[in-house]
């Protein structure tokens, strides 16, 4: 993907959604011939040159300080994780001095934590939102991962492309905005990633709902919050997520389900892991049934 128009069409989706008055400048009335802040009136509040921030939003700005930066983003509102994704666009790393992605595997260790966690369902994303481990609750709740092609079992493509998935979430459309917004930010950090590329690109071309969330230009962290399921077997469910850095794995995250304590939902959660421990009992799956490795 193409680093300065990734940079220029994000620069101007977060101009679009800003009027001048949201940033204490007067409107004076009559049609504005495009949406949201003009350039010189971003340059002016930024404290730089019209030409200056002309360039910067060309992509065509080298050495950009990060006080500009910095002043560029409190004018846009930036959030912290749009922050980092301008920076990631302005200053991407040289094809040279980039290093090559390892391969992504799931450390035996971190599985051990998450099949320990009894009664919550856990998995590990990693770049792109491919999904690395899992435990067996994970399994149960969200999709059969052991089961699926090994370029299917990604966050993105189940949620736009598989419909049992697409119909677990009652809000469809929240958790398809989440995970759009985190595979953008991945756009900035594995700039030129062949896979990442390939993916946006089958999305795009499979999808009508991807092309319109994607084109928002919208970033985010993956994070906390609550999600409501709606699950073949345990029915409607109300569940907190939580997600759980790696430091020594950075590009790894854990994320895990849970609900609130004597909820409906969390007697529906305890007999769908009962279900699964009946029907595990006295079978053990092959390591390779259970930890992925993907590059």
């Amino acid at each position: 993907m193409d680093q300065r128009t990734e940079l220029s069409e994000f620069l101007r989706s977060r101009r679009a959604r800003l009027q001048p008055e949201d940033v204490g400048l007067a409107h004076h009335g009559g049609r504005r011939r495009v949406p949201g802040l003009r350039r010189e009136e971003l340059a002016q509040l930024a404290g730089v040159s019209v030409a200056y921030y002309i360039r910067l939003e060309q992509g065509r700005g080298r050495n950009v300080s990060a006080a500009v930066l910095d002043s560029v983003s409190d004018v846009l509102r930036l959030s912290r994780a749009e922050r980092s994704h301008l920076d990631h666009l302005v200053r991407p790393v040289s094809r040279h001095h980039r290093p090559a992605p390892r391969p992504q595997r799931i450390r035996p260790a971190v599985q051990d934590l998450i099949d320990a966690m009894d009664g919550v369902p856990a998995y590990v994303i990693g770049r792109r939102l491919d999904i690395l481990g899992w435990n067996r609750l994970a399994r149960a709740l969200l999709g059969d991962f052991a089961a699926m092609p090994p370029g299917e079992r990604n966050l993105a493509w189940q949620l736009f492309l598989a419909p049992a998935t697409r119909e677990l979430y009652a809000d469809w459309a929240g958790k398809a905005a989440h995970v759009v917004a985190h595979l953008r930010r991945d756009v900035g950090r594995f700039p030129g990633d062949p896979k990442l590329c390939a993916l946006i690109g089958e999305l795009s071309a499979r999808s009508a709902d991807f092309r319109r969330i994607w084109a928002a230009h919208d970033v985010q962290d993956k994070g906390f919050g609550h999600k409501r399921l709606t699950h073949p077997v345990a029915g409607p469910l109300s569940l907190a997520y939580e997600t759980l850095a790696l430091p020594a794995d950075p590009d790894q995250q854990v994320v895990t389900y849970h609900a609130e304590p004597g909820s409906a939902s969390a007697r529906a959660l305890r007999r769908l892991a009962e279900r699964v421990a009946e029907a595990d009992a006295g079978r053990t799956e092959r390591p390779a049934e259970r930890v992925s490795s993907m590059t």
